[in-house]
């Protein structure tokens, strides 16, 4: 099995890198979160190693090799985790693996469905199945540094953002520090000033049952 790969990339496709190792082509799927990471970092002509899962797509009468590639074991780890839940194979985990490991390893911990649900090809049903599988068990994955997290909005904006916007709506500061803190620790994958606020609301309304 192939588990490591270093060599020159001398292509990208949208979610495959192109690999040469000792005058070999090696084509290597990409998560797409890992693919975001690799493509702020890497042009084509550098040097690039690759941590890798090797398996056998099955197709009618023949077994086709895949390699998905990843920036170091613990990425790896993580999606091995990903398709231990049932119904998920590699191919769709690359595909669901959109965002940053880290946020996607806290909603898991946290419970956050509506998060999860939003992942390409992840509906409401698995993602309730990734969350009774995988609670639990992938705090330390929430810990990875996604290096290209900071060329999004940053959490700390989208929480000051919504205290702002609590403050117009006339409510007191520290009401609406809270009221953010308690939106952000139920959904800590919230990507947006607006979904923060949308998980206030929800919030309150829960709480007013």
């Amino acid at each position: 099995m192939i588990s490591r790969l270093s060599g020159e990339l001398v292509e990208k496709k949208p979610d495959i890198l192109v690999v040469k190792v000792s005058g070999i082509f090696y084509e290597v799927l990409m998560p797409k979160a890992v693919m975001k990471a690799v493509d702020s970092e890497y042009k084509q002509g550098d040097i690039i190693e690759l941590v890798t899962y090797h398996y056998f797509h099955m197709e009618t009468a023949k077994a086709v090799p895949v390699l998905i590639g990843f920036q170091n074991t613990v990425e790896k780890e993580f999606f091995e985790k990903f398709i231990s839940v049932s119904g998920i194979g590699p191919k769709a985990a690359c595909r669901a693996l959109s965002e940053p490991f880290s946020v996607t390893a806290g909603a898991i911990d946290c419970g956050d469905t509506v998060f999860l649900k939003k992942l390409p090809g992840i509906g409401e049903r698995k993602a309730a199945e990734i969350v009774a599988r995988l609670k639990g068990k992938v705090g330390k994955y929430g810990l990875i540094k996604d290096e290209y997290v900071g060329s999004i909005e940053t959490h700390e904006d989208i929480r000051n953002e919504a205290v702002e916007i609590l403050l117009q709506l006339q409510y007191k500061k520290t009401e609406a520090q809270d009221m953010v803190s308690r939106a952000f620790k139920r959904n800590p994958g919230v990507r947006s000033s607006e979904e923060l606020l949308n998980e206030v609301y929800r919030d309150r309304a829960v709480g007013a049952v």
